[in-house]
């Protein structure tokens, strides 16, 4: 069961994070103050919104896939979050130039950084939704 949830929060994050991001959020979700920060609680709402609907189909039309409500509410939490934190931009730099990075940051390493650190936490929160 593992497997088919990380897929569905995985297809919930792509479409979230490229066709469904919008051009202002993706240039101001970083930004300091209160517009940058209803952009990235935006961006991220859409995340809770697209793994969210992909966990309720995925759960009608797969065998074996049952969920915890209340373990689902947290997984989906956990998502928005964790997206919303790694969209600051500011802890993927923070950990590129203590990492030894601070080169391929400067060169497009960050947005590999940037998606590694989503799928890391969305593979915590399929094993919370398989476990439970």
């Amino acid at each position: 069961m593992f497997a088919s949830l990380f897929v569905l929060l995985y297809l919930g994050h792509l479409l979230a994070d490229y066709p469904l991001q919008t051009d202002h959020q993706a240039a101001h979700k970083a930004d300091c103050g209160a517009a940058g920060w209803a952009a990235n609680l935006r961006h991220a709402g859409t995340h809770v919104l697209t793994c969210g609907a992909a966990l309720v189909v995925g759960t009608a039309v797969l065998d074996g896939v049952t969920l915890s409500v209340p373990v689902a509410v947290a997984a989906l939490l956990w998502i928005g979050s964790t997206h919303a934190f790694i969209d600051r931009r500011w802890p993927v730099q923070w950990w590129m130039n203590r990492t030894g990075q601070a080169q391929w940051a400067q060169h497009g390493g960050a947005a590999h950084v940037d998606q590694t650190a989503h799928v890391f936490a969305l593979v915590l929160a399929a094993l919370a939704l398989a476990a439970a």
